[in-house]
């Protein structure tokens, strides 16, 4: 593999927290391979099939969950991974991995649970993804977790940018197996992360539209995307409006996705180590200062007429309702949990409510939905509004 001196080199990883004794070689695997295929394995990644990207429990089958959302960041990353000469495997395993902590009903259900789990050290979903994939997702008979390597440890929790101060979850991975939490991460979880803003900014646009939440006009007020389309015009003047809205997608990915491969490439071209970019004290992957701007455009507009908008507030009010029902009922009556569940319930807080977050935040919308209508016999009206 034609790999940069500044990528991340399986060959050099940090290890795993875990020393195992098994001598299985499943496979010619390198260690992140390993990690991205343990992430794909788990149960935790299958849920996220039935998890809110955008539209909470959506009845149609073309709007997007976590999982199909995940997938798109990892096929984006691996883009950026190839051109800039970094580990793809690395890349795809964080781009996998990245949403694992994600409740049900996305943000909805994450201010439920913070707001549930005050007293208890609150509720972070990237920390979470951190702990499901470190602690709870427990297949191994040798160790608790997957074991993932350090490097896929520290993009998770760092893929944003080095964490001043970590929550709870997050800080109790950390003293067991230091992430250097202050520095920067690999370059690998820096692109990880702007495909991620990539994926969103263009695909809730599609779902959006698809589901009425947008119009066409309300895009093009931004300059932008108006030179997108009237590109899109000229060339294919003959084509159906759908075909040529989502020509606008995809010319606004290309766009984004050059943009990010040349800018980075310019900031990463003298550096000789995987650590030289960590002590680097700044990101130095993502959009030149242009781009940038653009995207911050767009993303406000997206929160002003998609995120925002009131059918969507009205609906993440019920989605939040329902969290917050099922974690009263877990904490008033621990016989409503399930019984694998309620034998390993601790007797005090804050331990006690950090494992009843547990359960919640890994259900999917719909079993979450199940669980609220066989516990209180209803639920809010509303819970799907596309």
């Amino acid at each position: 593999m034609d790999r940069a001196p500044y990528a991340s080199d399986p060959a050099l990883s940090r290890g795993r927290e875990f020393r195992t004794e098994s001598g299985a070689a499943r496979g010619p695997r390198s260690a992140f391979q390993r990690d991205r295929d343990r992430i794909i394995h788990s149960i935790a990644f299958r849920r996220l099939r039935s998890k809110t990207q955008v539209f909470v429990s959506p009845d149609g089958d073309h709007y997007r969950t976590r999982l199909t959302h995940s997938l798109e960041v990892s096929q984006i990353a691996r883009v950026l991974a190839r051109a800039l000469r970094l580990d793809e495997d690395l890349t795809e395993a964080l781009s996998l991995g990245h949403d694992i902590g994600h409740p049900p009903f996305g943000h909805a259900g994450e201010k439920a649970l913070s707001e549930a789990m005050a007293h208890a050290g609150g509720y972070d979903h990237n920390a979470h993804g951190l702990r499901t994939l470190a602690r709870i997702e427990s297949p191994y008979p040798e160790h608790e977790g997957l074991n993932l390597t350090w490097e896929t440890l520290e993009g998770m929790a760092k893929h944003n940018g080095p964490v001043a101060a970590p929550n709870w979850a997050l800080r109790d991975i950390d003293e067991a197996y230091p992430l250097a939490l202050g520095q920067w991460p690999s370059l690998e979880a820096q692109i990880a992360n702007v495909a991620d803003d990539i994926a969103y900014d263009n695909h809730d646009i599609d779902d959006g539209l698809r589901a009425g939440f947008l119009t066409l006009d309300q895009l093009l007020a931004l300059d932008f995307v108006a030179d997108q389309w009237r590109e899109v015009e000229r060339r294919y003047p003959t084509a159906p409006r759908d075909r040529q809205l989502r020509e606008l997608i995809r010319t606004q990915i290309g766009l984004m996705v050059n943009d990010v491969i040349a800018r980075t490439g310019a900031e990463v071209g003298g550096l000789a180590s995987a650590d030289e970019v960590r002590d680097a004290g700044r990101q130095l992957a993502g959009f030149s200062p242009g781009m940038a701007a653009q995207e911050r455009q767009l993303k406000t507009f997206m929160y002003d007429n998609l995120y925002y908008h009131p059918e969507q507030l009205a609906t993440a009010e019920g989605a939040r309702d329902v969290i917050a029902r099922l974690f009263v009922a877990y904490r008033q009556d621990e016989t409503t949990l399930p019984r694998a569940w309620r034998e390993q319930l601790p007797a005090a807080d804050p331990e006690r409510s950090r494992h009843i977050c547990d359960f919640v935040a890994g259900m999917t919308d719909r079993f979450a939905i199940e669980q609220c209508r066989r516990i209180y016999g209803m639920v809010p009206e509303g819970l799907s509004n596309v």
